[in-house]
């Protein structure tokens, strides 16, 4: 019953181009992200700069090198509950409001990958 409710879901996503089309983006986007990170962080014994904010004492805070690949993790979530979510918005109130939550989680995936850039380059500019 499930399986057949998903791709019920999944059909009305393809059904329509533009749901079809930012879904396809906010996957492209997803796992180009997802490689960013993957070949942006390298393995090292320093602890690095993970978090930075202007309220805290010392401002930049630092942790293991493989902290930064959550960052890929993160990436991923995003798609898949966006376009998850989107999925259940198409079929209860339409095209128009789940594109405008596809274009939320484009957005969140553009916001997230400008943070990781610019945390990792204060880690190691290249």
């Amino acid at each position: 019953m499930l399986k057949n409710i998903l791709t019920n879901y999944i059909k009305e996503l393809f059904a329509s181009r533009y749901l079809a089309t930012l879904s396809i983006v906010l996957v492209l986007l997803a796992i180009s992200f997802v490689l960013y990170v993957i070949f942006s962080v390298r393995p090292s014994e320093l602890q690095l700069v993970t978090h930075y904010t202007a309220y805290g004492v010392t401002q930049l805070y630092r942790s293991q090198w493989w902290y930064l690949l959550s960052f890929a993790l993160f990436g991923l979530l995003v798609a898949f509950f966006h376009i998850a979510v989107a999925l259940k918005i198409n079929a209860t109130k339409g095209v128009s409001l789940a594109g405008m939550f596809l274009w939320l989680g484009i957005g969140i995936l553009v916001f997230a990958w400008v943070t990781s850039f610019s945390i990792i380059n204060i880690w190691s500019p290249v």
